[in-house]
């Protein structure tokens, strides 16, 4: 079920800061009010595809601030785990110089109210709690306004890494309709023309692309 629409769910969890400091109760609430988020799932830490992405979140982490949008990252890791792969150099596959908080979700409750467990529990026939599946988050992706409401989520499967420049785009997308009132058609970009969301303007637009 999408979140899209809906008031992003709340949490207080660990977290690693900064790339070195470890909070207990990080949440999402302080940036109501105050800037958009942009928050990530990856499946864990020390594997493959997630330092590529957590590292491309960080080389662009500048051009994030200069939106007003904050990036946090998730996993169903300990915050233990996250600190060792933050002090790992790249050079050994680890995520050394990530400076956003990722935050810790050990007992998957997090990724389990945003939707992105890759897994579930159920009761087998002898009343037993079981896990089916795999116990890590999906690779998700939630765009929250400054209201906390999701304007944008995409998932991906285990094996498919992200576009953050697609991010950066929606974003943009996401200031134009609230600066100007106007909807961004297929493939927008900064600078390009939108429209208006009235018959007349599609037709405009229409006529000229």
């Amino acid at each position: 079920m999408s979140l899209v629409g809906k008031k992003a769910p709340l949490f207080s969890v660990p977290a690693v800061i900064e790339g070195e400091e470890i909070v207990e109760d990080f949440s999402l609430e302080q940036y109501i009010g105050k800037k958009d988020v942009i928050f990530f799932f990856y499946p864990k830490d020390f594997t493959f595809v997630c330092p590529t992405e957590i590292l491309a979140f960080q080389e662009k982490l500048e051009e994030f601030e200069k939106r007003g949008v904050a990036v946090v990252g998730a996993s169903c890791d300990t915050e233990e785990s996250h600190l060792a792969w933050l002090n790992t150099p790249k050079a050994e596959g680890g995520i050394q110089g990530v400076t956003y908080p990722i935050i810790a979700d050990p007992v998957k409750t997090v990724a389990h109210n945003f939707g992105v467990l890759a897994g579930d529990w159920n009761y087998n026939e002898e009343g037993e709690l079981t896990y089916q599946g795999l116990p890590v988050a999906y690779r998700a992706t939630f765009l929250i306004d400054k209201e906390g409401t999701i304007r944008h989520e995409t998932v991906n499967d285990l094996p498919l890494g992200r576009n953050i420049d697609e991010m950066l785009r929606l974003i943009d997308a996401l200031r134009h309709v609230e600066k100007y009132g106007e909807v961004c058609p297929a493939n927008w970009e900064e600078g390009k023309e939108a429209m208006a969301a009235t018959r007349e303007g599609v037709a405009s637009y229409l006529s000229k692309n």
